[in-house]
């Protein structure tokens, strides 16, 4: 059973690629928390766990980190793909205060 570990620095908005973003900026999502990731990891169809003590290399305050279960399949990038994509998502369908992607883009 392989396991991925996704940080929130992978799809932050406010990050740059050599501080750890993996996905494209207009992918990305600003201050993205693990609870997102997880449903996003969920909604992939892959079980995860939330580790919140977990601090990302590069960063000092802890922000935590989601392990993805069972991705025999799916190989790291795809899957930081699928969760920034699922997220976005869920945040454009959300009332729930986080602002919306088509706000954040700059022309």
């Amino acid at each position: 059973m392989v396991e991925r570990v996704i940080w929130p620095a992978y799809l932050d908005a406010d990050r740059s690629r050599s501080e750890g973003r993996r996905v494209n900026l207009d992918q990305s999502v600003k201050e993205p928390t693990v609870d997102e990731i997880a449903e996003a990891i969920g909604q992939v169809g892959y079980d995860a766990t939330i580790e919140r003590d977990a601090i990302y290399p590069r960063e000092y305050n802890p922000r935590g980190r989601v392990l993805a279960h069972g991705v025999d399949d799916a190989t790291k990038p795809d899957l930081v793909q699928a969760a920034a994509a699922y997220v976005n998502l869920l945040r454009d369908t959300s009332w729930s205060g986080l602002e919306r992607r088509s706000e954040r883009r700059v022309d």
